[in-house]
């Protein structure tokens, strides 16, 4: 499918299952849903948003057909639970994603944002490099098992 243009908007409790479907079939594809992807992605309301966190959707028509996350780790920001609908992908709608949360970051006053992915996952990193992540060192205490690659904007390049 070929979509002529979708918005990104914030998230709505409404949209929580969508939120919950798009990530659970990504993950269920290349890897299994681990305790904490659960815990974030059963209740976004409650373990992203009202700890400081936010989400955004990718709207087209009706339907959402992309999301992401930014996750308050505390020290730092974490892009986090990207998931685009397989029938959407290569219309750049994750890239027009991650570049929206990195305005918004920059427009927060933030120094820079975080993630965590994995290696296997070869298009969303190379996305990532496209946009000018750089890997820096993955501590062993990673929320994720899956983790292999831990990557960070500095926010004041853009």
């Amino acid at each position: 499918m070929k979509t002529t243009s979708f918005e990104i908007i914030p998230f709505e409790n409404q949209y929580a299952q969508d939120f919950y479907d798009l990530n659970a079939a990504w993950l269920r594809s290349y890897f299994y849903i681990e305790p904490y992807d659960e815990l974030v992605l059963s209740q976004p309301k409650k373990n992203i948003l009202d700890t400081g966190g936010f989400i955004f959707l990718a709207k087209y028509r009706e339907e959402i057909v992309g999301v992401v996350s930014l996750i308050n780790q505390k020290n730092y920001f974490e892009l986090s639970k990207m998931a685009v609908n397989p029938n959407f992908r290569r219309q750049k709608i994750g890239e027009k994603l991650v570049l929206h949360c990195l305005k918004f970051g920059k427009n927060q006053g933030w120094d820079s944002i975080t993630l965590y992915s994995n290696r296997k996952l070869i298009p969303a990193i190379a996305l990532y490099h496209k946009i000018g992540f750089k890997e820096i060192e993955l501590e062993k205490t990673a929320n994720y098992k899956r983790a292999d690659i831990k990557m960070i904007f500095d926010l004041k390049y853009l």
